[in-house]
């Protein structure tokens, strides 16, 4: 009978646990919310937080009830621009600029003598490569043959 008592408790422990974490989490979201919320204002914020601090579930549970609809609504904003700002960052890096641009900006620094001749051919072929273009003969110019 002694091993039901103390799988019980195990599993009491376990419950009460996770009743924890999951309090920690949703405060955690109370705070950021609070300190992303451009509407309240600050007085406000620190009222929400002395309360959380005093009586920190009842805070919670009214400010969830209270506040959840806006704090859905922030917290989608929030991962949107965060999305936005991680595709322009990854367009920023990979390049986005066309075969054209490419060889272009080749072409003006060809011209302002900043690389030379076979560099320009270099970054040419490059280019056309990577756009699956025509094949690019030792001279930098594309190959253009009748079809068989």
């Amino acid at each position: 009978m002694e091993f039901w008592t103390d799988f019980w408790d195990i599993i009491w422990w376990f419950v009460w646990a996770f009743v924890f974490i999951a309090y920690l989490f949703a405060l955690f979201s109370i705070i950021t919310d609070l300190f992303r919320d451009r509407d309240l204002s600050g007085w406000w914020k620190a009222v929400w937080l002395v309360c959380l601090l005093v009586v920190p579930f009842l805070t919670a549970l009214v400010y969830l009830i209270a506040r959840g609809r806006g704090m859905a609504e922030r917290s989608a904003r929030a991962a949107v621009s965060a999305r936005k700002a991680s595709d322009a960052y990854i367009r920023d890096v990979a390049g986005s600029s066309s075969p054209g641009q490419q060889i272009a900006q080749a072409k003006a620094l060809l011209d302002e003598g900043a690389i030379s001749p076979d560099e320009f051919a270099s970054l040419k072929a490059h280019a056309l490569r990577q756009a699956g273009g025509v094949p690019v003969t030792a001279d930098g110019n594309g190959a253009h043959r009748a079809p068989a």
